[in-house]
């Protein structure tokens, strides 16, 4: 229990404002429900939400104290008092998760609290499967990230071995990831191979494609096919053998097939056409290919995920059924 004594400079507040801001990590949801169960008083009391505090006041806070921590990205999920995923699997030792375009994998420079893997933690530990004050170093944590405006699968570690070998398959490139995504054209040959170096300038967070090597440019490998062709966009389907920052953005739209919606490599009068803002690309599949001993996620190889829709395909390419 804490307690509080109001001065001068907090009275007139509200409660629920004024304990939301001593209180920055409880949840709204349950701060309201704390004064609604008297688990938060007034002078010895409950009260209500509503209630105007006056100078001299003593709060009785009897929360957590993990509650009143500092708030930074590694206690985010205490903000998170209902987890929104939606989870493609899951088992004792994975979370594969359907990342939403718009959602960020970790937080910004200017610190986000609404991550996914804040509210993969938040889930993990509610539902009793993480507890952070039991664990001396470890938290639930990504092996691979998505692009805020891009959708997708995104593999999440629930213990220290997955995460160990889980990133070690990722350098090996024994996880295979498959993305849809709809371009402006139709691509020649249908399906093909592009190939190509890529130098990025981190000022733009922007990449180049170069024809070959120079200092910086590392290369970058896309195998793609064409799925469906409606009109003037055509759904296609990019397998990495590369995992260049922008890779499949920068790779398509130097072929002569930007990505829809796609601001920074794409054409940005036709995306005003469609009234798109952010690029039509989505992580839909992931294959553990796993060709060598992966102790104990043996039992994944030769699985592969997918997610269940797409919404940009169901949008322009209706009748299309993802496989």
């Amino acid at each position: 229990m804490k307690t509080f004594t109001i001065g001068k400079n907090d009275a007139g507040q509200r409660l629920d404002r004024f304990v939301g801001k001593a209180v920055p990590l409880l949840p709204e949801s349950l701060l309201q429900k704390y004064i609604r169960i008297k688990r938060i008083k007034v002078n010895g009391r409950g009260t209500r939400r509503d209630t105007r505090l006056a100078a001299g006041d003593v709060l009785q806070l009897y929360i957590n104290d993990e509650f009143f921590e500092r708030p930074s990205e590694d206690n985010a999920y205490l903000r998170i008092a209902t987890p929104r995923l939606e989870i493609v699997y899951e088992d004792a030792n994975i979370l594969l998760a359907d990342k939403k375009p718009g959602v960020l994998c970790h937080s910004a420079g200017d610190w986000s609290w609404d991550t996914l893997i804040a509210n993969i933690q938040a889930y993990l530990r509610q539902k009793g499967e993480w507890d952070p004050r039991a664990e001396a170093a470890f938290a639930p944590a990504l092996c691979n990230r998505i692009d805020r405006n891009t959708g997708g699968i995104v593999i999440a570690a629930k213990n220290a071995e997955a995460l160990r070998i889980l990133n070690e398959k990722i350098r090996a490139r024994e996880i295979e990831k498959y993305y849809l995504c709809a371009v402006h054209g139709r691509p020649r040959p249908a399906e093909g191979r592009l190939e190509g170096y890529l130098f990025k300038d981190a000022v733009k967070n922007q990449v180049y494609v170069k024809r070959t090597g120079q200092p910086g440019a590392k290369t970058a490998v896309t195998e793609y096919r064409t799925l469906c062709v409606r009109g003037a966009l055509s759904l296609v389907e990019c397998r990495l053998l590369t995992g260049r920052t922008h890779q499949i953005r920068a790779q398509m739209a130097d072929a002569g097939w930007p990505l829809l919606g796609d601001g920074k490599y794409g054409r940005e009068r036709v995306n005003r056409a469609y009234g798109e803002k952010g690029q039509a690309l989505y992580s839909y599949k992931l294959a553990f290919a796993f060709p060598t001993d992966a102790g104990v996620l043996n039992y994944l190889r030769g699985r592969v995920f997918t997610v269940e829709r797409v919404p940009f395909a169901e949008q322009y390419f209706p009748g299309y059924q993802i496989q």
